[in-house]
């Protein structure tokens, strides 16, 4: 059966009636293999799966690159036939949003108010929005996200904890390029230099989680300096580049915990995140 393509929520909800097992993959569309293999974590826990495409305007500050995000329909559509997804549900802000949004969803400042949420402030805000309400429009039973958006996977886990949604949510590996760059929608941002360049982000990760491992906690502190000045002098502007406990992403007391490594930098024009669990 062809895929589906839908854009309102009244179709939506036609197309899923008596689905037993719906599993769903949010995305912004302009895909890569990432996404893809995303729906292939969900597709043998679904009856049917679902892929949204919707640039969400909530999760972008007013000097962020929405107006620029490359909106690729037609070949997300292609791509997510090819992986088995059997509906894309493609609504217009109109549809999504037909009153300004009011109520909005505001996670913990404990979590979203750090590290991403820190230089990107109200990002977590629109990103539980969207997502809650997009669980309202398609009522999965289970729910794929990546794990190169560490931070975000964490805050929606716990958004679906408190609020009783009864939703298994799925964590994606995060899919690398041969280089070990993390696939990223906005990696088309990079020029061929910056493109070559790019890699040395999760090279240092791997770098920060051998010495942790060698010199211990106390050390860390050092560590994420050392981290920080090595990726300036390559001409990177760096955000963070930390080690937290990965229970809570706060810094972490005791060398029993399991720990990652997370970083955001921007090369040029591109910020690019990525983490890695040590």
């Amino acid at each position: 059966m062809p895929i589906r393509v839908l854009h309102t929520i009244a179709e939506l909800r036609a197309e899923l009636k008596g689905q037993p097992a719906v599993g769903f993959v949010p995305t912004m569309g302009n895909l890569h293999q990432g996404h893809l293999d995303l729906v292939k974590i969900v597709r043998p826990r679904a009856s049917a799966v679902v892929a949204s495409i919707f640039v969400n305007r909530l999760q972008f500050g007013p000097n962020e690159d929405f107006d620029r995000y490359p909106r690729t329909m037609e070949a997300d559509v292609r791509a997510l036939d090819s992986v088995g997804c059997d509906v894309v549900f493609a609504p217009d802000e109109r549809e999504l949003y037909p009153l300004a949004q009011g109520y909005k969803l505001h996670p913990p400042a404990e979590l979203a108010d750090i590290l991403e949420g820190q230089f990107r402030p109200g990002f977590f805000v629109g990103v539980a929005t969207v997502v809650l309400k997009l669980f309202n429009i398609v009522q999965p039973h289970a729910a794929a996200f990546g794990q190169k958006d560490y931070q975000q996977l964490m805050v929606i886990r716990h958004m679906v904890a408190q609020m009783a949604l009864p939703i298994e949510i799925i964590p994606g590996p995060t899919t690398r390029a041969d280089d070990g760059l993390a696939l990223s929608s906005r990696n088309g941002y990079l020029g061929p230099d910056e493109r070559a360049e790019a890699p040395q982000l999760y090279a240092l990760l791997r770098r920060m989680a051998e010495r942790v491992k060698a010199e211990g906690l106390g050390a860390v502190p050092l560590i994420e300096a050392d981290a920080a000045a090595s990726l300036a002098a390559r001409g990177w502007k760096p955000d963070y580049l930390t080690i937290r406990r990965r229970a809570d992403l706060k810094p972490a007391a005791s060398p029993h915990e399991p720990l990652v490594a997370l970083a955001a930098a921007k090369l040029g024009s591109t910020r690019l995140i990525d983490n890695l669990e040590i």
